[in-house]
């Protein structure tokens, strides 16, 4: 068994986060804006479904921004001007986040990308969406921005069971996920997956079944969501009648612990648990809790000595996939 070694040691975390990476990249301090382009998503439109994942409601993980009648430039000279003063942040990545940031023809995409990225101090493009929702010439188009950009695609997978992306209403299954990276990461575009530990059905070791396939992939990063439960949802309704129970914040730390240990090292986690919008929200309370989520954490990997890849690196050996930075 190779002698395996912490490669965090003295970071002060034992897992790659986002912030690290980016202040890697690029020496200095680069923080996300969140984007709200006014976009909707095949799973809520009718061509899927009409009701969307069941845990997702009318905002789709947005700001409502759009709907106020704030244009793009406005959104980021807005959070420009917030996160240079309480972040200290210099430079700043696009972030697309509400709904399914690639599902508009190419040419409205186009523009609104290019809106974002023609402001000052923009580094960077993230754009949330489905990995059904990227067709060939959507991703070409994007792959344009690589040349001067850092440019993330991040798609939401959720699981690698199909039994369960059905049993959520996800609306795509994970052999349309393995596509969809293939063809983004042939055109040297970063990928990030977004995963979800608590869904209805699924086991711990479903979880970290998950985090082994997600290792295997071409993949460069990762956001892990706790499942909440948020008001006018088909989740709300389970919730309320019993038929879906929160994980508690212990079971969560736990699986999330496992999952890190089983997640390959050199993938950037972007996330650790969500933000719920607390006047949405109806359970776990302790979601809210986000830093005394990650300070256990932290106390927990450390006490038992785990770090990011450690079963992976000992299971398998050690891979690298290279991150792909346009600069």
């Amino acid at each position: 068994m190779m002698n395996l070694k912490n490669p965090f040691s003295g970071q002060g975390k034992r897992y790659y986060d986002f912030n690290t990476f980016l202040k890697s990249t690029f020496g200095l301090k680069v923080h996300k804006i969140s984007i709200d382009a006014g976009l909707n998503c095949p799973n809520r439109d009718g061509s899927i479904s009409n009701t969307g994942c069941i845990y997702c409601n009318q905002k789709g993980s947005g700001t409502g921004a759009w709907e106020k009648g704030q244009t793009i430039p406005e959104q980021i000279l807005h959070a420009q001007t917030y996160l240079s003063k309480r972040f200290k942040a210099k430079k700043f990545l696009a972030y697309f986040q509400s709904f399914s940031n690639t599902y508009a023809p190419k040419e409205r995409l186009q523009v609104l990308y290019e809106d974002a990225l023609n402001m000052e101090d923009m580094v960077g493009l993230c754009i949330g969406t489905r990995p059904d929702c990227v067709p060939d010439d959507i991703l070409d188009m994007i792959q344009v921005f690589t040349r001067d950009y850092m440019v993330w695609l991040e798609y939401g997978l959720q699981s690698f069971h199909d039994r369960t992306l059905l049993a959520i209403n996800r609306g795509h299954t994970v052999r349309q996920f393995l596509d969809a990276v293939e063809r983004t990461r042939k055109r040297g575009i970063n990928v990030c997956a977004h995963i979800i530990l608590g869904l209805p059905g699924e086991s711990k070791e479903d979880m970290i079944q998950t985090a082994d396939r997600i290792s295997d992939l071409d993949i460069q990063g990762i956001k892990i969501h706790l499942l909440y439960v948020i008001s006018n949802t088909p989740l709300a309704d389970l919730y309320q009648r019993g038929a879906y129970r929160c994980l508690t914040q212990e079971e969560y730390l736990d699986i999330l612990v496992c999952f890190l240990a089983h997640l390959r090292s050199d993938i950037v986690i972007q996330r650790l648990t969500g933000d719920p919008h607390p006047e949405d929200l109806l359970a776990p309370a302790w979601s809210l809790k986000k830093s005394e989520t990650l300070a256990h954490l932290n106390h927990m990997m450390q006490e038992q000595d785990v770090w990011q890849g450690k079963r992976c690196d000992a299971e398998r050996g050690k891979i690298s996939k290279s991150l792909v930075i346009g600069l």
